[in-house]
């Protein structure tokens, strides 16, 4: 085992054979040496386990191969075929060509975000979008800063320090990433105050815990989960009436948010922003990157008093975005401005999509792939906090061959596709896959079953007319 020690390279040596090997002759020297060491570390410990050295050329081509791969971005594109529209995991929802041509354009040079164009003073970066929120939710004034999280925190910051703040029993939640509405009350210097019961509350549960010391009342939406059964959730113009009766605020923190209404798709009502600001609320947050289809933005509309409270505290310079982000939230806003919503964002062309069209769209990837592939009927979910519980009826690819190892080499490839497994078949959702990634996703298809060698497995059967969507396995 001594003499196999002694026989490696030393660590430039191996370097310097690694580098002859690259194809890219400007990666860093450093990066591979690096690498070098790494990869006689690795081989130490495999001599060590009772293994045999690994000859140069080997150690050499591991080591170009491991410095090479350190020096690739690890962002990168994703072709989402989960069937899940806004995947948290995956980014949220994609930016529309309109969104992505304003950040570009913004992105690459300078821009009037501070600064009036008529005057030659100093303007404010949100004036950009101050008006169109308003046009849109039917709010007086808006602002913007970094995400729904930081809208809420820097609300409770400037409105509820050392006073509480009362909420319902059922809607002191946790969200994904172990984001906990109490704890964000904490941080925020606001006493939490819980009214009710997990399942019921209301208008007399908040009306009597309001005291000396109380700021205002919030509305939490529940995100991931929802209470079925024996329950009553008080609607937010009467938690409205009550908070405005005794001279209190009231925020809603609808989460997603969304301008559209989601019932004409064959899901339960979302609550919408203008509804909101309707219902009474003086502050209402939600997200940019959710069921609003733009990049990464908590939003705040409501009372133009209170939003210039919020706009002048310390923290909103912490939470604030930059130019790009206003600029595809602008460009965003505009789509639902125009009526072009359904037709320009990903998210609501998705949402909206016909599983006529998917099934079309699935026939068509299927006709290319053969028998490696077949059309089965799936349900989609909206995801993101938004609808828990509520499906879409879909199509899907089915593919032929182990799940695991195709789902594994899907996800490994350029670019990577995620699907996901259901009765040990790897289903391809087609609600989620963009129509022009679909000549993308046959390529990475059929590279990924001819490495398995995958043939059609005969005991998969499934349904595949419009009127019967349910998923059928022989198992």
């Amino acid at each position: 085992m001594t003499e196999l020690f002694r026989n490696l390279p030393a660590v430039d040596t191996l370097a310097q054979a690694a580098q002859a090997l690259l194809a890219d002759p400007t990666l860093p020297h450093a990066l591979v040496v690096e690498a070098a060491r790494a990869t006689l570390a690795e081989a130490r410990q495999h001599i060590a386990q009772g293994g045999s050295a690994p000859s140069p050329s080997a150690l050499a081509q591991a080591t170009a191969a491991r410095a090479w791969q350190a020096a690739q971005p690890s962002l990168q594109p994703v072709i989402n075929a989960t069937g899940v529209i806004i995947h948290t995991n995956l980014g949220r929802a994609p930016l529309s060509t309109a969104a992505m041509a304003a950040m570009q354009a913004i992105g690459t040079g300078y821009a009037n975000l501070e600064y009036e164009l008529e005057s030659g003073t100093r303007g404010s970066r949100y004036q950009h979008l101050t008006t169109l929120l308003c046009r849109l939710t039917g709010a007086e004034s808006a602002l913007v800063v970094n995400n729904n999280a930081a809208a809420i925190y820097l609300a409770l910051n400037a409105l509820a320090t050392n006073r509480e703040v009362l909420i319902s029993r059922g809607q002191a939640v946790e969200i994904g990433g172990g984001f906990r509405i109490p704890d964000v009350l904490r941080q925020s210097g606001a006493t939490l105050v819980e009214v009710g019961t997990t399942n019921r509350t209301y208008m007399r549960d908040y009306a009597a815990a309001i005291g000396e010391r109380t700021a205002l009342l919030l509305r939490v939406h529940t995100s991931n989960f929802r209470l079925a059964g024996f329950v009553h959730e008080t609607a937010l113009a009467d938690m409205a009436s009550v908070a405005h009766q005794h001279g209190l605020l009231l925020l809603d923190d609808l989460g997603s948010g969304t301008l559209l209404p989601t019932a004409p798709y064959g899901l339960a009502a979302e609550p919408t922003v203008p509804e909101s600001i309707s219902a009474g609320a003086d502050l209402v947050t939600f997200s940019g990157d959710k069921l609003l289809g733009g990049p990464q933005a908590g939003l705040i509309v409501g009372r133009a008093a209170l939003v210039s409270q919020l706009r002048s505290h310390p923290l909103a310079r912490a939470l604030r975005v930059d130019k790009t982000t206003l600029a595809g939230l602008e460009a965003t806003l505009l789509a639902y401005l125009y009526g072009r919503a359904l037709e320009e964002i990903p998210v609501w062309r998705m949402i909206s999509a016909p599983p006529e069209e998917l099934y079309a769209r699935a026939t068509r990837l299927v006709a290319q792939l053969g028998a490696a592939a077949e059309v089965v009927p799936c349900e989609s979910a909206i995801g993101g906090g938004a609808l828990p519980g509520q499906t879409q009826p879909s199509f899907a690819v089915a593919l032929s061959g182990p799940a695991t190892a195709l789902a594994q080499r899907l996800r490994l490839g350029k670019p990577p596709v995620v699907g996901r497994i259901a009765h040990n078949h790897l289903l391809l959702d087609m609600r989620t896959v963009l129509a022009e990634q679909e000549a993308t996703l046959v390529a990475s298809i059929v590279a990924a079953q001819q490495s398995l060698g995958t043939t059609r497995p005969e005991h998969y059967t499934s349904t595949t007319t419009l009127n019967n969507r349910e998923e059928h396995y022989d198992e």
